[in-house]
């Protein structure tokens, strides 16, 4: 049984009883059980409001599980991308004077967005295949070479009197 149907048989009970509601008693017991019945409608209100945030809290279980697993397979891209990267080097982790100079760099597919990293010696043959969907990519060291001779009019930045 319910609260608000143990409620309901307290109204019935007292109407049965035929207590005089015309009396301080009466009066009395008539005012608790409408506040009985008052509180067994909240109650009765929470318990939904209850059930239905139980499936809300499901819901949102599901989609933080999900952001999981797929921020777990960007960590383990990322890892694969940094273990190609350190490969490129001939140079031991433990090996201070490494003067490994490789220069990588990102690029965008323009048809389909996919992220690119190439070393200079794939921008110097002019272009390549885009991996992810196949179209050919050129490349224009032009720019790239205009953008290093900028760099080399502006020097270090200092006032030390360097020529870099």
């Amino acid at each position: 049984m319910t609260v608000t149907e143990k409620t309901a048989y307290l109204k019935g009970l007292l109407e049965g009883l035929k207590i005089d509601d015309s009396t301080d008693q009466g009066k009395l017991l008539c005012a608790i059980v409408d506040t009985l019945n008052d509180i067994a409608l909240s109650v009765s209100d929470l318990e939904s409001d209850a059930a239905d945030m139980s499936e809300d809290i499901e819901l949102i279980e599901d989609a933080i599980d999900d952001i999981d697993d797929e921020l777990e397979e960007m960590e383990d891209t990322l890892d694969d991308i940094c273990d190609v990267l350190e490969d490129c080097c001939d140079c031991d982790d433990e090996d201070d004077d490494c003067d490994c100079d490789e220069t990588f760099y990102q690029l965008s597919c323009p048809t389909c967005g996919e992220e690119i990293c190439v070393d200079e010696d794939v921008l110097e043959e002019g272009g390549m295949k885009c991996p992810a969907c196949g179209e050919e990519l050129e490349f224009d060291l032009s720019l790239l070479e205009e953008e290093d001779e900028d760099d080399d009019d502006k020097g270090c930045g200092c006032d030390c009197g360097c020529e870099h």
